[in-house]
């Protein structure tokens, strides 16, 4: 795992959700600029079964980045999970969106197909601090502003909800993400 910046050093020591710790796992992998891919972004796409569809990494992968965290945490994934707004189908649906939350965003307009899906690690009052693939090409933390939240999903616990599941609030320090792909 990559540095992460300081204000979110914090999440080094998390001791959960799972889906999050196994997100942070992988937290700074880069696409490849220009020709090729990354290998580690295409080896995601044959452990969660995409490979016969998702061929580079020059192609969205906030979905694919998604079902190979959620699959590494032992979790079931909507079907094609290479669209974003398709996680809209994962878990249970929450008014209030906590740690280790699926996180899902309209890109373009609302009422497009586009989106963006992500993990929540926190918020400040105009963003939601959102850990995710394919932002700024690479897996890490942006800001998104909370009026493009198209929902919010938790993991399906089958026993008990961890205790570290639970709003954060944080600082506003950094800019909006307008696209994230």
């Amino acid at each position: 795992m990559t540095d992460l910046p300081k204000q979110y050093a914090w999440l080094e020591t998390e001791p959960g959700p799972r889906i999050l710790v196994e997100a942070l796992k992988i937290y700074g992998t880069i696409e490849k600029p220009g020709e090729g891919s990354n290998p580690s972004i295409l080896a995601w796409a044959k452990i969660t079964g995409l490979d016969r569809i998702y061929k580079n990494d020059a192609t969205a992968w906030c979905g694919l980045w998604m079902a190979y965290v959620a699959l590494q945490a032992g979790w079931d994934v909507p079907m094609n999970p290479l669209g974003a707004r398709n996680w809209l189908r994962f878990g249970v649906p929450q008014q209030e969106p906590a740690l280790g939350d699926v996180l899902v965003f309209w890109r373009g307009a609302s009422s497009g197909f586009n989106g963006h899906v992500g993990l929540y690690v926190g918020e400040d009052a105009q963003a939601f601090h959102v850990l995710g693939g394919n932002q700024s090409d690479r897996v890490m933390i942006k800001r998104i502003a909370k009026n493009r939240l198209l929902g919010c999903r938790r993991c399906p616990w089958r026993i008990n909800q961890p205790a570290a599941v639970r709003p954060v609030v944080l600082a506003a320090n950094g800019a909006l993400s307008n696209n994230e792909a």
